[in-house]
């Protein structure tokens, strides 16, 4: 007779669940911070400078995909 564990099969673990909600949250604080921190910025050099840092903590998104929310494309 074969018995296999099938505890934790096709579901996730609540506390595991509730750490990546509340890490993706925090994700889009840290977004809306940057877009804010982009919209103030006066010089190239301070914009880009906020770019490296969106792309320390969201490497997937593009400069376009992360302005769109601002009505911005450059």
């Amino acid at each position: 007779m074969i018995v296999y564990n099938l505890k934790g099969m096709g579901k996730e673990d609540p506390k595991r669940r509730s750490f990546k909600i509340k890490k993706a949250q925090k994700r889009a604080k840290k977004l809306a911070r940057l877009r804010q921190l982009y919209t103030q910025a006066k010089t190239e050099q301070e914009k880009e400078k906020v770019l490296e840092k969106l792309f320390k903590i969201a490497p997937w998104l593009s400069k376009e995909e992360f302005l769109k929310p601002l009505g911005q494309t450059t």
